[in-house]
């Protein structure tokens, strides 16, 4: 295990620094933003924290990235509390089949929300194991980071394209 956080340590590093050699993402076809670099980092590593904490099946570590009063909006489920939402990802961490995640990194984009925190939008692959082989699809996203007290949290999730 301590090897595995080493890599994402090393991985995450690497990734950071090319990630702030070229910090600037289009927004539209018209127009280019800047994107804070520190931002957008930051969203990035809580990102991949929140996913080795999925896919090593941590429950307790996942489920202190979310607020109490988070809501995922999901286009094949529904809306959940954040009650049902931790139901549902014990439930899954608890199953046989075991799903791990994917962030497909050219997708990322982080956008500041003045006096709150950032907007995080993206794709990512989720896989898992069907009669022995891979099943995986790949679905769009938005999270919403809360800063507060000193810690990052995801208020909400917008979670479509199933």
């Amino acid at each position: 295990m301590k090897k595995i956080i080493n890599i994402l340590f090393a991985t995450t590093l690497f990734v950071f620094l090319i990630m702030v050699s070229s910090a600037t993402k289009p927004a539209r076809v018209d127009e280019t933003v800047k994107v804070d670099a520190l931002l957008y980092h930051t969203i990035y590593l809580q990102d991949s924290l929140l996913f080795a904490a999925f896919n090593s099946r941590d429950f307790e570590k996942f489920k202190s990235f979310f607020s109490s009063d988070l809501e995922i909006y999901q286009d094949n489920t529904g809306v959940r509390d954040y009650n049902q939402s931790m139901e549902a990802f014990r439930g899954l961490f608890q199953g046989k089949s075991i799903l791990t995640r994917q962030l497909i990194l050219k997708s990322l984009e982080v956008y500041p929300i003045k006096d709150f925190g950032a907007i995080q939008t993206g794709q990512h692959t989720f896989c898992h194991d069907e009669n022995g082989k891979p099943d995986c699809g790949t679905f769009k996203f938005v999270h919403i980071w809360k800063y507060q007290n000193g810690s990052w949290k995801i208020t909400r999730i917008v979670t479509y394209n199933h």
